[in-house]
């Protein structure tokens, strides 16, 4: 018998395991699920697993059951923070209904084609009167397309809400892979269509405001994502001078610190960097281009933004069952440079949330670094049956 512990969920199915054999792992996962009621299952894979054998088990111990993932940066498990769990999510057939598609290749994209096929595929998903409609996309976090494959759902899905994370490779930003028809794909992007009764409300926040340091992207390279010059000197280092810092000194924890940000309309978004070249180019996680400008942001408290942002209310009044969770890896660098690890864990055990850390996130028809993305889950509302 399967014993729930106090404070979980019961609208989702969770298993953890720290085992690095395949075999074991997937056979502790499934220890701790009922197979008989899982519409799907979520695997969140940490960085150094062997996918294959992964794939083979999952396939072998799993059989019939669809089975989607891709691989993190770190999980969010019932214990808050992790970087080596092998997570799975399932989702009940009582709450959830479900379709898959998968892009692939990603690169070279097709905006035309991607939101014709998600338009196709969303209106094949029967409907199911009185549930709610949402889509998730997991995308290869390298992969460089994310910005033209979260404009081409948009324009594919209309009023459908998207929400995803890019996926990760730890902090090694060497390859990414989704998980989709019992194999890991890389170059490629999972869309999930989700059916759900319960209540959802979308959630993404970052903790930064813009200063008063300015900066103009003037060449880049913007297929690569790569930026050669701001304000017309060597970007690393004119970035390295208004930050305040030695250009070798550069490092994944600056970036995270010290972002860049893009004004749209009233709002700034984080367009984060991953890495300086000895030549002195900066690479980004989102589109960059030349003549943007780029605004140098800093940090607001983050334990009060995060308890503030996942402080979300259902139409009943009441807190969400659990919150699907889109958490960019360089947030996870800074919390635990400024030693906040076990506090941010605590917030998430106290809301219920579970997911992983991204290479970057997609919410409202934008893709974003360094923010928070999340689904909330509530109880099904008590609908009137006369």
């Amino acid at each position: 018998m399967l014993h729930r512990p106090l404070n979980a969920p019961t609208s989702v199915g969770v298993g953890v395991s720290h085992v690095r054999g395949a075999r074991e792992a997937v056979a502790e996962l499934v220890g701790q699920i009922d197979l008989r009621e899982v519409c799907l299952a979520l695997v969140l894979v940490p960085e150094g697993f062997n996918l294959t054998a992964l794939a083979q088990e999952l396939n072998r111990q799993m059989p019939g059951l669809p089975v989607f993932g891709c691989t993190t940066a770190g999980q969010i498990t019932p214990r808050g923070y992790e970087t080596e769990a092998l997570q799975i999510l399932t989702f009940p057939k009582r709450h959830f209904r479900c379709a898959s598609m998968l892009i692939n290749p990603l690169k070279p994209l097709s905006i035309k084609k991607i939101a014709a096929d998600a338009r196709r595929h969303a209106a094949q998903f029967q409907r199911t009167a009185g549930w709610n409609r949402l889509a998730l996309i997991f995308a290869d976090g390298l992969s460089k397309q994310e910005d033209m494959l979260v404009a081409a759902l948009e324009q594919g899905l209309g009023e459908m809400p998207v929400f995803g994370g890019s996926a990760g490779n730890g902090l090694n930003f060497r390859e990414t892979f989704v998980l989709h028809g019992g194999r890991f794909h890389t170059n490629a992007a999972l869309l999930l269509f989700l059916e759900t009764d319960l209540e959802f409300t979308g959630l993404g926040f970052d903790h930064f405001l813009p200063t008063d340091k300015q900066m103009v992207v003037t060449h880049a390279i913007p297929e690569e994502r790569l930026v050669l010059e701001i304000n017309g000197a060597p970007a690393a280092v004119e970035y390295a001078r208004l930050v305040g810092v030695p250009v070798d000194m550069l490092s994944p924890q600056v970036f995270a610190e010290n972002p860049v940000l893009v004004r749209n309309h009233h709002n700034y978004h984080v367009r984060a960097i991953h890495t300086a070249s000895d030549s002195h180019a900066l690479s980004f996680l989102s589109a960059i281009d030349d003549g943007l400008i780029l605004t140098l942001g800093r940090g607001k408290e983050i334990l009060r933004t995060l308890e503030a942002g996942l402080d979300v209310r259902g139409p009943a009044g009441t807190p969400p069952d659990f919150i699907l969770g889109f958490d960019c890896v360089l947030r996870k660098l800074e919390v635990e440079q400024k030693q906040l690890s076990g506090a941010v864990s605590e917030i998430f055990r106290d809301h219920r949330v579970l997911g992983f850390n991204t290479y970057g996130e997609q919410h409202c028809g934008v893709h974003v670094n360094q923010t928070f993305v999340g689904v909330a889950f509530f109880e099904p509302r008590k609908r009137d049956l006369h």
